[in-house]
């Protein structure tokens, strides 16, 4: 594996492109009282797509995105793009974090410095990590597979190579969303590479094996499986269309970028910590920069394979079947439904149990500085 630097460099005339369709935008006439009940309220992107059209500046995040060291590898037959950025310290310990949709390699950018340089960022140099943030494929600049049967396992498969092909022989894993499952299947998958693995999210598959001969469901248990099944019916539609029809989406919302922000906005806005208020946990920059990733690289479509790939590979486990690295777990009181932890420990080793005062579904965005703290006193013993 030879990793190439990469740089981003998006041509102008697809920011003039994208100012031209944001400013032909056909909308909707809304209903009195609609908000948010129903999708993304209209008022809200209305702001949002004059924000990117008039003033949003993309050189200035590319830019900044680019001061970040950027590479593309060939990991057996799919390029990956991927920030590698080698930690500051006596030791530092090597770990790859995974994004989830609707986020991006975009969530970790003020996680990385906290991570790779704590003595900088106020924390202790011994806890460095060298910080290593792949592309899912499909996602921004790494191309999209193309073939059928890539999702989850398999990435966590790829995420093993690049981690070898860099020299890292022994590593930890982070993740949420997506990337949460991604970070399962690599503890799963792999024991004696992976030293540990940091979730934030729960990935919403695993299902660990019930009946006669394991312990009854508790009734703390019963009640996030009632909570879960509320969700599913209320938010869930979101999912259950990207895992069965995402093609028929995908074209819309590759040709409309208001489409395609209104998609995605209405997550940011309903999984975060904001109460109601998206502006209160994501700045319209940071919220248009992963947005504009997605549209310049026209990945919407192929960044909904996982929901496809993972329900023909859900997470789930056989009697006797464990994750074998110590896990530790991060709950953010904004997150979307969260086991307790007994469940987890059905099937994980659960080392590291942290409830978080505040933050939700992108935690690395909302409060990177309490997720690196996390992420730090899990690993430290680990070391």
């Amino acid at each position: 594996m030879q990793p190439q630097p990469f740089k981003i460099a998006i041509a102008e005339d697809a920011i003039t492109d994208l100012r031209n369709r944001l400013n032909r935008t056909r909308w909707l006439t809304g209903i009195e009282g609609q908000g948010w009940s129903e999708g993304t309220d209209l008022a809200f992107l209305q702001l949002l797509i004059t924000y990117w059209a008039d003033t949003f500046d993309w050189r200035t995040q590319e830019s900044q995105l680019n001061q970040l060291p950027h590479y593309l590898a060939q990991v057996h037959e799919q390029t990956v793009h991927f920030i590698h950025q080698p930690g500051t310290g006596t030791a530092p310990m090597p770990l790859i974090l995974t994004h989830g949709w609707p986020g991006s390699f975009v969530e970790m950018q003020q996680l990385i410095p906290l991570l790779a340089d704590p003595a900088s960022h106020g924390g202790d140099a011994a806890d460095a990590f060298h910080v290593v943030v792949p592309s899912l494929p499909g996602y921004a600049f790494s191309p999209a597979p193309l073939h059928k049967g890539v999702g989850p396992y398999e990435v966590a498969g790829l995420w093993a190579a690049l981690m070898q092909g860099l020299g890292y022989a022994r590593f930890g894993a982070q993740g949420g969303d997506l990337g949460a499952g991604v970070s399962t299947w690599l503890g799963r998958r792999f024991p004696d590479q992976v030293s540990g693995i940091h979730l934030n999210y729960v990935p919403g598959s695993y299902r660990p094996p019930l009946g006669p001969d394991q312990p009854p469901i508790t009734a703390d248990e019963q009640a996030f499986l009632d909570r879960s099944a509320t969700f599913a019916d209320a938010e869930g539609a979101y999912a259950k269309l990207h895992g069965t029809k995402p093609q028929s989406l995908a074209i819309g919302l590759n040709d409309s970028p208001a489409g395609l922000a209104a998609w995605m906005v209405e997550k940011f806005q309903a999984w975060t910590d904001c109460s109601g208020d998206l502006h209160s946990a994501v700045s319209l920059d940071a919220l248009l920069t992963n947005i504009s990733v997605y549209w310049f690289t026209g990945s919407i479509g192929s960044s909904l394979r996982p929901y496809v790939e993972g329900r023909n590979r859900p997470l789930s486990f056989a009697a006797g079947e464990r994750v074998q690295p110590p896990t530790g777990v991060a709950l953010f009181p904004a997150e979307l439904p969260m086991p307790p932890r007994s469940w987890v420990e059905r099937c994980f080793d659960v080392q590291r149990w942290t409830t978080m005062p505040k933050g939700g579904h992108f935690a690395a965005m909302e409060q990177p500085q309490l997720l690196a703290e996390d992420i730090r006193a899990f690993f430290r013993p680990l070391r």
